[in-house]
């Protein structure tokens, strides 16, 4: 009752400047988000879950800025995204200080590898070849941080089943419009609302090991159905995406999987057996004539690799051999420090691969990123920042490990799941940035914290168990 009338007179000074301003029509929002602003005040896990489920839509919201006079690149202009993401950080930092949120909810077993690369990148930037490009690259970079900060520090209210809803439902949404779109031609790579279909294809693959665990968990029939016809979408989606890094991902992230549930596979029912044997067998020899054929030139492209990357038979895999190469060159030149933060398209520009692999003779496209996050991480930021980097990142994973064999050995098949899949999911992201320059991507950074949580979670449970 004590802040009816601070609300009261924010929410009346409010409606009377946007009265008296260019866009008057957005007055009668201040009520609506002024009460959303006091929702998200009390569950802020709320805005964490929607910021995630807003992941798959980027492409509408940097179309909206980009024709709002945010330009080519977006970014801009103020989107619904980054409006919820300033105001969840307001809201967590009130909350520390007026210690709602204790400060020891932001525990992290990965704190010392994390500050550690991120004094070694502060320290490689100060040191750029090209200090606007590494500012550029630390903006966006602090917005993956401060997710992490978010997930560790709001983690403990965050149901992981229902981020698991969340994560599921959002990409499969824009699986079913990639599917049901008429416009694009039948044999084009389906991209959702992203840009890439490679950067679609990583949120699947994040996606899939998360809806295989509903479809298990699933306490009646009708939503194991509803979970598996999910799965079924995403995989169908990965299909149309022509991408071979996403279906060997999806492949090993399935094969690891059957081992998690390997004592359940041995009871499985012989009738259940057999009709799984003879999908298989359906499937198996009509999987070539089910795939695009774009896909299929594109897998067989691989079989030219026993006799060197050929690039009139595969331009992508030659411009990704030039990437290593040039990586590699960095990293001999500047193998302390690097080149510098976000600096690798620059160094790219300046080789003769820029040329030779540039699709159209426009400026813009001579600079490339490198399409690994590794090469990326140690060629700018030099051996030691790759290291800690690439370090941050097995600890991760081997948090969910640590945490699934506790909860096993503790009778507890339904934790161990939870840490299982979810390292699943880590897993699949941590396989992508061997193909894509993501290092500030929502989803590794969250997945972060979600997979320290996991650790924290375990251990406060060996602890407490302990005599």
């Amino acid at each position: 009752m004590v802040l009816v009338l601070p609300l009261a007179l924010i929410a009346g000074l409010a409606c009377l400047l946007l009265l008296a301003g260019p866009h008057p029509y957005l007055a009668p929002l201040v009520l609506p988000g002024l009460a959303l602003l006091v929702a998200l005040y009390r569950q802020p896990t709320l805005g964490l879950l929607a910021l995630l489920a807003l992941v798959p839509f980027e492409g509408l919201f940097s179309a909206a800025d980009a024709s709002a006079g945010g330009g080519a690149g977006g970014g801009g202009g103020l989107t619904l995204n980054k409006l919820l993401g300033l105001t969840l950080i307001a809201i967590a930092g009130l909350q520390l200080l007026l210690r709602r949120l204790p400060a020891q909810r932001l525990r992290s077993n990965l704190w010392p590898p994390l500050l550690a690369f991120l004094a070694w990148y502060l320290l490689s930037l100060a040191f750029s070849s090209h200090l606007g490009l590494s500012l550029q690259h630390l903006r966006q970079l602090t917005g993956g941080l401060t997710l992490f900060v978010l997930a560790v520090l709001l983690g403990r209210d965050l149901d992981l089943s229902t981020l698991a809803r969340v994560l599921v439902l959002s990409v499969a949404s824009t699986c079913a419009l990639a599917l049901l779109s008429g416009d694009a031609p039948p044999d084009s790579r389906a991209s959702g609302l992203l840009a890439d279909p490679n950067y679609f294809a990583l949120l699947i693959s994040v996606a899939f090991p998360l809806a295989l665990l509903l479809a298990l968990r699933a306490p009646r029939p009708a939503r194991r159905l509803f979970w598996l016809a999910l799965l079924a979408l995403l995989l169908a989606t990965l299909v149309r995406t022509g991408s071979r890094s996403g279906l060997l991902v999806a492949l090993l992230t399935a094969l690891m999987s059957a081992w998690h549930y390997r004592a359940r596979l041995k009871h499985l029912p012989g009738r259940h057996l057999g009709w799984l044997i003879l999908a298989l067998a359906i499937a198996l020899p009509l999987a070539p004539r089910l795939l695009p054929d774009s896909l299929v030139q594109r897998l067989e492209a691989l079989t030219s690799l026993r006799s060197g990357v050929n690039a009139h038979a595969d331009p992508s895999l030659a411009r990704r051999s030039a990437y290593l190469l040039v990586g590699g060159q960095v990293l001999a030149e500047h193998p302390l420090l690097g080149s510098g933060p976000g600096t690798f398209p620059l160094e790219f520009a300046r080789t003769g691969y820029a040329i030779a692999f540039a699709d159209r003779p426009h400026p813009n496209d001579l600079y490339r990123e490198a399409h690994n996050t590794y090469l990326g991480m140690f060629s700018e930021t030099g051996l030691p920042g790759g290291l800690l980097f690439a370090g941050l990142v097995t600890l991760a994973l081997r948090n969910c490990l640590v945490a699934r064999r506790h909860w096993l050995e503790r009778g507890d098949p339904g934790r161990a799941a939870l840490a299982a899949h979810f390292g699943l999911s880590c897993l699949a992201l941590a396989c992508f940035l061997f193909f894509l320059s993501v290092p500030s991507h929502k989803y590794l950074w969250v997945m972060l914290g979600i997979t320290s949580l996991l650790r924290l979670q375990a251990d406060d449970d060996a602890a407490g168990g302990r005599p």
